[in-house]
């Protein structure tokens, strides 16, 4: 017998781990069908809030909030490009470059998923996919059009959220509600609104996870 699981996918377009999990998701999921199977809604968490417009410089920035240097990020970032090439996910060899505000990522993201969550869930690879393997900014408006283009969205409706405040208090909203819930890090997934996994974890840790949760449902 078929059984459906719904998983919140918590994260951000910044979040190299994010790509991670989400990749080693999909893996997962590849692995239990057809007997289990999910939808996947994306819901917003921004590491950055407070990014300026203009970026900053990936380095840097990152020195002063976790107090890391050149080389022990160069140390992290081969971690993560290594868990990455394990689920199929390629980052740039020469990372980001730099951080910037992901906000309009998120409205377009909300919008994806009122519209329809196949396209939501491509449109959020396409955004990390941009980012984290081509080193293009999520806050450049041209970035997120050929996003939503690759998506197959409507480039015209995107471009006129992007022009106004649409989406901006339902991204508020979510992200009030699931750092309220208590989800302070990304990724984090949440099943069936009751089960939390947290990180991006191997494939086979979700594949476990999710046999188990089907199971005693």
């Amino acid at each position: 017998m078929k059984t459906e699981l719904k998983i919140d996918f918590v994260s951000d377009v910044a979040c190299p781990w994010c790509a991670v999990g989400l990749s080693s998701l999909e893996r997962a999921l590849e692995r239990l069908a057809p007997d289990i199977q999910a939808q996947i809604h994306f819901q917003p968490f921004e590491l950055n809030p407070d990014m300026v417009p203009e970026g900053r410089d990936v380095v840097e920035y990152l020195g002063e909030k976790y107090g890391t240097n050149a080389e022990q990020q160069a140390v992290t970032r081969a971690n993560i490009a290594r868990r990455g090439a394990e689920v199929g996910f390629t980052f740039n060899p020469e990372g980001r470059g730099r951080i910037w505000n992901t906000f309009d990522a998120h409205r377009l993201l909300a919008w994806a998923g009122e519209t329809d969550p196949a396209r939501q869930h491509a449109l959020k690879r396409a955004l990390l996919e941009a980012y984290h393997g081509r080193a293009e900014s999520p806050a450049d408006q041209a970035v997120l059009l050929r996003c939503v283009q690759a998506a197959g969205l409507d480039v015209s409706r995107a471009q006129a959220i992007l022009a106004s405040q649409d989406y901006a208090d339902e991204v508020r909203e979510r992200e009030s509600f699931f750092q309220g819930a208590g989800i302070h890090s990304v990724p984090a997934i949440i099943i069936n609104e009751r089960h939390l996994i947290s990180g991006g974890q191997p494939v086979e840790v979700f594949e476990r996870a999710l046999r188990e949760i089907a199971a005693a449902q």
